[in-house]
């Protein structure tokens, strides 16, 4: 029995992916400039939503798995042209860009087999397709926070949800729960995860931040814009809507492969010259996701940018084939 219960408490404190030696790790940048293609996968332009804004386009990957209702409505609002003509009329510095229909006075555009407003679905209960990935362990708001299928989760024994990591794509609400439902925001900077478990967090920006970046900042600490400064939505469409010759071929670093273990491990333990302390450690948010854009019709070249904020990385690339 002694035994057993040894075996037991040493699979319950199994050490998180980051633990262990740097070894012989790359940089973050090799990497991903090295993964194969096998640890990428491509985003299902069924769970993705193209937002066109006056300052460019961002596209956002949607986790129906972990918010079905949600991921519905919101296809739905955007199939009818819900949001074109609306605004992001809410932009905080570091923090969140808000858009949408207003919740406080509710502009009360016409909708068709949606809804305003629907139960929160702030986690998931259950098992879901995809292994969770753990990076760190009880960081103060979850007992387990790492990645599924390519998004930053907590979790909590059978409990998973996503987390407030820079580009969480989200809906915003009144007091009461279930009052979200059709207006949207995307995390800019800083990681506020006091909100995690608190909105039906369901997406991720993989292209586009730099447009969030460009718009129109509240002049206040509410970050609401005045009507004349608002940041106007040209148009919401699902992937699939989208025609095939201006849809972008996005692939996003599958976080179960081995390159991604190595990333991790990499961005704690910082293998580069250049470091003289090593944390040996990395906060969930603090590993940002890789994502690539493929293009077509060109000689085959590969060219790798970087977009930092806060320390926060984003890699947009253009891979050829």
């Amino acid at each position: 029995m002694p035994v057993f219960f040894a075996l037991c408490l040493s699979l319950l404190l199994a050490p998180p992916l980051v633990a262990g030696e740097s070894g012989d790790l790359r940089s973050p940048y090799t990497i991903v400039d090295e993964a194969p293609a096998s640890h990428w996968r491509e985003v299902a332009p069924a769970d993705s939503l193209y937002i066109e804004l006056a300052t460019g386009l961002v596209v956002v990957e949607l986790l129906p798995a972990i918010a079905p209702r949600h991921s519905a409505n919101i296809r739905a609002l955007a199939a009818q042209g819900f949001y074109d003509g609306l605004s992001i009329y809410r932009v905080v510095d570091g923090f969140v860009a808000q858009g949408g229909e207003r919740v406080a006075t509710r502009e009360r555009k016409p909708l068709q087999g949606a809804a305003r407003q629907l139960p929160g679905e702030f986690e998931f209960q259950g098992k879901l397709p995809w292994p969770f990935k753990a990076v760190d362990r009880d960081d103060g708001f979850a007992a387990r926070s790492g990645f599924l299928h390519g998004f930053h989760a907590g979790r909590n024994g059978d409990t998973s949800w996503l987390l407030h990591c820079p580009g969480a794509f989200a809906l915003a609400r009144n007091d009461a729960p279930d009052t979200g439902g059709s207006e949207f925001y995307a995390v800019l900077g800083h990681a506020p995860r006091y909100l995690d478990r608190n909105v039906t967090v369901f997406g991720a920006v993989r292209h586009g931040m730099p447009a969030l970046q460009r718009l129109n900042r509240g002049r206040d600490a509410s970050g609401q814009l005045e009507p004349e400064r608002r940041n106007p939505i040209i148009r919401v469409r699902v992937g699939s809507g989208v025609p095939a010759s201006e849809r972008l071929r996005l692939q996003v670093m599958d976080t179960d492969s081995p390159s991604f273990d190595e990333l991790v491990r990499s961005r704690a333990h910082r293998p580069e010259a250049w470091f003289v302390h090593r944390p040996d450690y990395v906060d969930v948010c603090g590993v940002g996701v890789p994502v690539f854009v493929v293009r077509s019709g060109e000689a085959i070249n590969l060219t790798q940018f970087f977009w930092r904020f806060r320390g926060w990385y984003v890699y947009t690339a253009g891979r050829f084939a």
